[in-house]
């Protein structure tokens, strides 16, 4: 039984100490190198008193971010990986939440950390692998591992705009990951492309998903996806396998036509999550990779990861989107509706909610938010049996397949009505010549508005929209934009576009305007 996921490492690098565990943008370093590096970097921190504390790290993704989050587990403590281009202010309130941490920056981060976080005790990420690894430090740090103990801190965008730290065991990351590697059937021949930042959930699965299965883990350099052509070409040089992406990462590159031309027949399987995967696109993807498995994955960082999966069928014809699938093993998934009760029947709609081992350990610094979230199962009053409320909502269909109903915080009223953005959103991308659409919300000025990528004109766009929505759902204005903006883990960014529909510069753009 394990206790800590650096077994996954002691495993892999004891059964294929050579072979290659990480590529970056300085090298390829093997099991063996990752573990050794992972262990001096514990050596070095377990003199730093870390047992059973958060550190932050704020650097690039890489082997050496990878080899310093593993030495913060060797020491006993948990990580906390920060973008490195994280704005000051929101730096320093994860910094506040965490109680004073020690800070981990590579050498380009740590001036800017000196200067936004003057108290702090920075030390320089390399630094950390300078120390010959002692045996006896490490093994008394081992003495105190067990399975409920917190192995990362993710944060996430809080409601009221705060940032909320998403606390995940070793027992939450184990349960998830050993069903994930069975699941898609992982193996040390997988060659693993990492898309996600560090501090985006997404790179879990990749990270762990390849140690435990002792493949290897491609870090596809950031700078590269301002180039999808060639982004592309990497991946084919780096003989990738395996590809576990945000939706929009996915619909870049078919965007801007990156697929035409490349060879892409080693890729095996492509599991695609964040945002719901827009048709076109996904066959697209489908046409240019006709041997790989297509997985469409759901789940909140708070259930770690994911909770459900459903593989694409390419025989079947889907009604516009694909079902959010069948749960992980060790997982239960339900619908309440809105009366507490348990929806089960077709038509039927309700929040989904997630139980299981694999939960999280609440929200660092806001109990009164994991009150509120991890809830006690409404159907079991004996005993505490905590059921995560995701904020989703989803119907059953006739088959018994749930699809999503967009969030609860995308609700909003409008004109006496009720409405759910993401049937805005669909209703567009529905329209041939729409690549995306992204619709928000003014409640001040009781305007809606919806931003666009693709080739077809505005005007024809409202008016197949008004054929497909009721009045009231047509947004009152409507703009066709060269990219849709993202945020740095690759979903849509509607606070951006709500932002944009806000200014004065927008509101000046009479051309653009619509009466709906």
């Amino acid at each position: 039984m394990r206790t800590s996921v650096l077994e996954y490492l002691e495993t892999s690098a004891a059964r294929r100490p050579e072979s290659i565990a990480v590529i970056d943008e300085t090298g390829e370093y093997s099991y063996r190198q990752l573990l050794d590096a992972s262990r001096r970097a514990g050596n070095s921190l377990t003199r730093e008193d870390v047992g059973g504390h958060p550190v932050m790290l704020v650097a690039e993704k890489g082997f050496s971010m990878l080899a310093t989050m593993f030495g913060v587990l060797y020491a006993g403590g948990y990580y906390v990986p920060v973008d490195p281009d994280m704005p000051a202010d929101r730096m320093r309130s994860i910094f506040d939440c965490l109680g004073d941490p020690i800070v981990v920056a590579d050498c380009d981060r740590s001036l800017s950390c000196y200067r936004t976080l003057p108290e702090a005790h920075v030390l320089l990420l390399e630094s950390l692998f300078s120390r010959i690894t002692s045996d006896e430090s490490l093994t008394s740090a081992r003495t105190r591992w067990i399975d409920a103990n917190p192995a990362y801190v993710l944060f996430t965008s809080g409601s009221t705009g705060a940032p909320k730290g998403v606390v995940v065991s070793h027992r939450a990351i184990i349960s998830f990951i050993d069903s994930f590697v069975e699941t898609f059937a992982l193996t040390d021949e997988d060659r693993v492309a990492n898309q996600a930042p560090f501090d985006f959930d997404v790179s879990v699965k990749d990270i762990y998903g390849s140690i435990a299965s002792g493949a290897t883990l491609i870090v596809v350099p950031r700078r590269l996806f301002s180039t999808p052509a060639a982004l592309a070409d990497f991946l084919v040089t780096q003989r990738v396998t395996v590809m576990t992406w945000a939706v929009s990462a996915l619909c870049l590159m078919t965007t801007l036509h990156a697929l035409d031309g490349h060879d892409f027949s080693g890729v095996r399987i492509v599991l695609f999550s964040g945002e719901v995967m827009p048709l076109r696109h996904l066959g697209q993807w489908m046409d240019a990779l006709p041997q790989a498995e297509f997985v469409n994955l759901y789940g909140p960082t708070e259930i770690t990861c994911n909770c459900t999966y459903h593989v694409v069928e390419r025989s079947r014809t889907y009604p516009g989107e694909l079902p959010l699938g069948i749960p992980f093993p060790n997982r239960e998934v339900l619908l309440l509706a809105d009366d507490g009760t348990v929806a089960s029947s077709p038509g039927e709609v309700g929040e989904i909610c997630v139980r299981g081992a694999s939960l999280a350990s609440g929200y660092a610094g806001l109990p009164s938010s994991a009150a509120a979230s991890f809830v006690q199962n409404p159907r079991n009053s004996l005993f505490v049996d905590p059921l995560y409320r995701t904020g989703d909502y989803a119907v059953i269909s006739e088959d018994g397949e749930l699809f999503f109903r967009g969030r609860r915080d995308n609700q909003i009223k409008y004109q006496g009505h009720r409405i759910e953005l993401e049937e805005i959103d669909k209703a567009a991308e529905s329209v041939l010549g729409v690549t995306m659409c992204r619709s928000v919300f003014d409640a001040a000025r009781e305007r809606l508005y919806a931003f666009y990528v693709g080739d077809i004109d505005r005007r024809e766009l409202i008016g197949a929209m008004r054929g497909d929505l009721p009045k009231f759902m047509v947004p009152s204005r409507v703009t066709r934009m060269k990219s849709m903006p993202l945020t740095k883990n690759g979903k849509a960014d509607r606070k951006a576009l709500l932002a944009l529909a806000r200014s004065s510069a927008y509101g000046a753009r009479d051309g653009e305007r619509h009466e709906g």
